[in-house]
């Protein structure tokens, strides 16, 4: 079964202290360098990724759709906010789905379609470990102070059957 990672874009990037900065910057770079990350990170998990951005306040603006580096961008249309077509992606996908947004309303949605839900810092930590292993990261994200390791916590025990099964999901990305 492949996973198909939905994210809530501004949501991921207003929550990461390097993309912020960028976005307070510039939006476009922002974004620029979310869906680089994102192309690395494709490379390496072969999953599909569609990365949605709120256009809902943009007048004038037509829903667009454009695909780079194996990540699918979608821009929500006027008066669509970017939470209703996640939500709508989710409900179609259904278990196939990995929802990245720490908005509690579209994880909690996304959840009762049957999605695994993750939040985005723990997304952000997730993709640059994966691009720290591989070797595919940049020097400004090894100066977040973030060390990966590979040592245990606790005592093992058996996780309740839904738990088992979003662990699982989690494990392929």
């Amino acid at each position: 079964m492949s996973v198909h990672l939905i994210i809530d874009g501004y949501n991921l990037i207003r929550q990461s202290a390097h993309w912020a900065l960028l976005d307070r910057r510039d939006l476009q770079s922002g974004r620029e360098a979310l869906i680089e990350a994102l192309g690395a990170y494709r490379k390496l998990r072969p999953h599909r990724i569609t990365v949605v951005f709120d256009a809902a306040e943009a007048p004038g603006f037509e829903p667009r759709r454009d695909l780079r580096a194996g990540v699918d961008i979608r821009f929500s249309g006027f008066g669509e906010s970017a939470d209703s077509l996640i939500r709508r992606m989710a409900a179609a996908e259904r278990e196939q789905a990995l929802v990245v947004s720490s908005d509690r309303a579209v994880a909690d949605a996304a959840a009762g379609f049957g999605a695994t839900v993750m939040d985005s810092p723990s997304f952000e930590r997730l993709l640059y470990q994966a691009l720290a292993m591989e070797g595919a990261v940049d020097a400004d994200a090894e100066a977040s102070g973030w060390v990966p390791t590979t040592r245990k916590k606790g005592p093992s025990r058996r996780l309740p059957k839904r738990q088992r099964r979003t662990s699982a999901r989690l494990r392929k990305l």
